[in-house]
């Protein structure tokens, strides 16, 4: 694959990257590229984090070698969102999912934040970059995606930690949501401080709730979205009822999850259709199924269909393990079930 389709893979389906001359030069320059995605452990794996593996896939196909990051200790450091006594069971749980969730060509090299965090070098780095970073930047860097409503000295870390990850990680980009901006940008002023290369920051846009505009995707409402190791059932039913207008495409969770999640793991899909409703459809490209749906020749139930029938095909392995064992989903509480 040549520097310009591998530099459009990469970046295709991506919010912000910082910068884009930053990312053709690493492309122009190194072969053997890594990259990494960082996951806190605060709830079900859901929806939600369906994006950012759509687009490591991506990466992998790319012939990027892909690091998925466990953050752990971040999990508890942003106002106990995971407990201190649940981190190890909770990172059990994510990388059964991570491993079984999707249709890795290799399965990705995992990390654990509790693996290098505590080491003498990386504390000490830390406690240099808490000199150099003012209350003021480290609230900014945290502000949309630690709770922050009464903050604790923790989740001004939390950003700081991050920023330092990217080093002891030995990657040369890092994948988070469009949500995370501050952070990344906060990585890319600091790590020169201590003498560290910056990296290439790539961002995923947020993938909207299954009820819509205004509907917040909730762990505690099962109906706003759907966990990788949900029956078939409740994912037909969830996908069935959500918001999906025909001829819209403006915060379509539906047609977000064909664009990010379903054509990068699968490069295509195909609509099954009764021949008096025109037959099956099939498409190689997003662009020409979201034409087809602005022009209303493709019903929204239709799509809901495929999609269902898509996913539950897609995370078979994952619900299968589950299913089998269910007292693990149980032991990590309600809202994994």
């Amino acid at each position: 694959m040549d520097t310009e389709k591998r530099t459009e893979l990469i970046s295709r389906n991506t919010a912000e990257i910082l910068t884009k001359e930053d990312l053709l030069k690493l492309v122009k320059e190194k072969k053997d590229i890594t990259a990494y995605n960082g996951l806190t452990v605060t709830g079900p794996f859901h929806m939600g984090y369906f994006v950012p593996f759509g687009k490591l896939i991506d990466f992998e196909n790319a012939g990027i070698k892909i690091k998925i990051f466990v953050a752990d200790i971040h999990s508890a450091l942003d106002d106990l969102k995971a407990p201190w006594d649940e981190l190890k069971k909770r990172s059990d749980y994510f990388k059964k999912c991570i491993e079984l969730g999707f249709p890795w060509k290799k399965t990705p090299e995992f990390r654990i934040g509790s693996e290098h965090q505590f080491d003498r070098k990386y504390s000490m780095d830390m406690f240099k970059l808490t000199t150099m970073t003012t209350v003021k930047r480290a609230m900014r860097a945290a502000s949309e995606v630690t709770r922050m409503k009464n903050p604790k000295v923790s989740e001004l870390i939390y950003p700081i930690m991050q920023s330092l990850d990217e080093e002891y990680l030995d990657v040369d980009i890092q994948l988070g949501g469009i949500d995370q901006r501050h952070i990344l940008a906060l990585a890319r002023e600091v790590l020169p401080l201590l003498g560290y290369q910056k990296r290439v920051e790539i961002m995923t846009p947020l993938v909207a709730g299954l009820k819509g505009p205004g509907a917040k995707m909730s762990a505690s409402i099962p109906e706003t979205h759907i966990k990788v190791h949900d029956s078939e059932e409740k994912i037909k039913k969830n996908i069935r009822n959500a918001y999906c207008p025909e001829g819209i495409i403006k915060d379509n969770p539906i047609l977000q999850l064909c664009r990010y999640v379903i054509f990068p793991v699968r490069g295509k899909i195909r609509i099954v259709r009764d021949k008096k409703f025109g037959g099956d459809l099939e498409f190689k490209m997003y662009s020409e199924l979201e034409k087809i749906f602005i022009d209303k020749k493709l019903h929204p139930l239709d799509l809901k269909n495929q999609v269902s029938a898509e996913l539950v095909s897609m995370f078979t392995k994952v619900r299968k393990h589950y299913e089998k064992h269910r007292d693990q989903l149980e032991e990590l509480g309600k809202n994994y079930l």
